[in-house]
């Protein structure tokens, strides 16, 4: 039985009993699920996002219903371009702060590129928008 501190339970994930899979947003990425979305109800959820080798981006407009997303590189590199603030590479240890619906796509990345990306809430809509 789990047990509820203010609404949420108490997880743990481990890298090695964890596993990739391609059932994600986008299919040139693969997703790590934490455990973050059911320990918090669903308020927040948060995963690991590695490229899939030799797959590349479709450069898509878009943007995201949701209250917070956070992207945070941890290895490799990747080109967002955001509504606004133009084109910028990431790098590992940067981390970047996308505001609440604002139009942005991933250009491009590196075959090794791996990030971690915190949202609230755990589900949120996704709609393809033109370019600014």
């Amino acid at each position: 039985m789990t047990t509820l501190f203010k609404n949420q339970a108490f997880t743990i994930s481990h890298a090695d009993g964890s596993r990739f899979e391609g059932e994600g947003l986008r299919a040139f990425f693969e997703y790590r699920k934490l455990g973050i979305a059911g320990a918090t109800g669903g308020k927040f959820d948060a995963h690991v996002i590695r490229a899939v080798p030799g797959r590349h981006s479709e450069a898509k407009w878009h943007t995201h219903d949701l209250d917070f997303q956070m992207v945070y590189v941890t290895r490799g590199w990747v080109v967002f371009e955001y509504e606004g603030e133009g084109e910028h590479v990431l790098r590992a240890g940067s981390c970047v702060l996308q505001p609440p619906g604002i139009r942005h796509r991933e250009v491009r990345h590196s075959d090794d590129m791996e990030l971690i990306e915190i949202v609230s809430p755990a589900d949120f809509g996704t709609r393809d928008a033109t370019a600014p």
